[in-house]
């Protein structure tokens, strides 16, 4: 047998394409949110939104026409529910098309379920929804890929508010003892729970020292900022290195819409017509704002 190929990388964008992919990917976002019968969980997509563009098409070295390569990178989406916005995500990094995910989100038997399945939609590395399971999941991959001698990074996606769960830190602490520098996790810090703003309900801060006090590396960015992000994933440690990184991205939930950002309302929803022509529009001035 051949020697394995190293997989194709994420592109390399520069900092304005992936501004522009990132909006595609909210106007998309919002498309389906107009389509789909049922609530979709706009509020953390959105959120969310910088941080799959950048990961997708820039950070993961992964190959989608190759997706079994077992020197690819690994990704968890432990904030399951946000699972519409990372298969849009995919579908633009070329896994699978976007009008597949319009024509079936939510379907039953559908690949593109409210969260995620890896039996169902292969490409989808772990099946996630319940929360305060991605990082244990991801610190198990990061340890097998350890004792394989294997080089590639575990990169998992959470929500600020699932970080209040005692598995989380069960994982952080596994992570650090383990010496788990190939394992990376991205938070979500948008702030907000379903039902009440985070601190309301569970006190955070200070974060940052959280993290830090159980031996990780700790970036803080503007989780909007996609030079932030990028230059977070340019300068995380080696993979052979010994401490896990945590880049906690401070967000807005339902980012870009202005009637959906820090709106309770808006965890989870549905778009109608009008709401539909105004979330567009909200979003494209958004973006003109930003550009100015």
């Amino acid at each position: 047998m051949g020697q394995m190929s190293l997989p194709t990388g994420g592109n390399p964008h520069t900092v304005d394409e992936l501004e522009d992919l990132a909006f595609e990917l909210r106007s998309k976002l919002l498309q389906l949110c107009g389509t789909y019968e049922g609530a979709v969980h706009i509020g953390g997509d959105l959120s969310a939104a910088d941080i799959f563009t950048a990961l997708f098409h820039y950070g993961l070295n992964v190959d989608p026409t190759d997706i079994t390569n077992p020197l690819r990178d690994r990704f968890v989406l432990s904030k399951g529910h946000a699972a519409v916005c990372m298969y849009i995500a995919m579908a633009m990094r070329g896994f699978f098309p976007y009008e597949e995910i319009v024509s079936t989100y939510g379907q039953l038997d559908s690949a593109y379920g409210m969260h995620p399945c890896k039996v169902q939609l292969p490409g989808v590395e772990c099946s996630t929804g319940s929360l305060g399971h991605g990082l244990p999941l991801a610190v198990g991959m990061a340890l097998s890929a350890r004792g394989r001698n294997e080089p590639h990074r575990v990169a998992c996606l959470l929500g600020d508010g699932e970080t209040g769960e005692g598995s989380v830190w069960e994982a952080a602490q596994a992570a650090r003892s383990n010496e788990l520098g190939n394992l990376v996790a991205f938070v979500d810090r948008n702030r907000q729970l379903m039902t009440s703003f985070a601190e309301e309900r569970v006190v955070f801060e200070p974060y940052p020292d959280k993290w830090a006090a159980f031996g990780w590396n700790v970036v803080v960015i503007d989780g909007h900022d996609m030079k932030q992000l990028v230059d977070a994933i340019d300068h995380l440690p080696a993979t052979d290195s010994k401490r896990p990184t945590v880049v906690i991205c401070e967000t807005v939930k339902g980012k870009g819409v202005d009637f959906m950002e820090r709106n309770l309302a808006w965890h989870a929803g549905s778009l109608g017509a009008a709401d539909l022509e105004r979330a567009m529009s909200a979003l494209e001035a958004s973006r003109k704002k930003e550009t100015v």
